[in-house]
């Protein structure tokens, strides 16, 4: 089960740009917390604290505890808003998620095995084609990571996401089958294939001569 992070936040009684930036001068980021056929709540978070968090990773996959006048709201991060300058967090959305819920999160591929692709022994490259991929997840068990297994992988092989395993009740929230990845020919190995072939051609025309 995933874990839920506490939070610390204030109610933020009014909304609007001018009420934010007057948020951000006292050394806090607006947020609000939204969803489940309710009406949304403004809300502050201390500045360093949700910048830490940001900034651990993990951030829009984890679940948090987030309490305001007493009350605790469980939710997940669905945006947030960087300066475009200096990259400190401007504002962040938070939708509530009830237990047994599930939700549609981006998660991490980590391309395993490389070391057992006989294709990347050969000097070939890995083309990554999806860093991550979208999937539907329970919101207590959203994976941190997908392992994509390269074993035996050739050169020309390419990796799609119906051949990595999900973990139980996570699915892929696209339509089709993406591609992650593929083993391409080093550039010098292109090079002389492509003079073969240039050779070949040449040859034909000669042999039935």
């Amino acid at each position: 089960m995933t874990a839920i992070k506490e939070l610390k936040a204030v109610a933020r009684p009014r909304a609007g740009k001018g009420a934010a930036r007057e948020e951000r001068r006292a050394g806090r980021v607006p947020a609000v917390i939204y969803g489940e056929k309710q009406d949304p709540i403004t809300i502050s978070l201390e500045h360093k604290e949700i910048t830490r968090t940001i900034y651990a990773g993990h951030f829009l996959t984890s679940l948090f505890m987030i309490e305001v006048d007493g009350k605790r709201h469980r939710v997940i991060p669905r945006d947030y808003q960087l300066d475009p300058v200096k990259d400190l967090p401007l504002h962040v959305d938070f939708l509530r998620v009830s237990a047994g819920a599930h939700v549609t999160v981006e998660v991490p591929v980590h391309f395993v095995n490389q070391e057992k692709s006989p294709g990347l022994k050969r000097g070939g490259t890995l083309n990554i084609v999806h860093h991550a991929v979208t999937l539907d997840a329970p919101a207590d068990a959203i994976p941190e990571y997908i392992s994509a297994d390269l074993t035996g992988f050739e050169i020309g092989d390419s990796l799609h996401l119906s051949a990595v395993k999900l973990p139980d009740g996570v699915v892929s929230a696209l339509h089709g089958d993406d591609t992650l990845a593929t083993v391409v020919a080093p550039s010098g190995l292109k090079e002389a294939e492509a003079d073969e072939a240039a050779a070949a051609a040449a040859a034909a025309p000669a042999a039935k001569s």
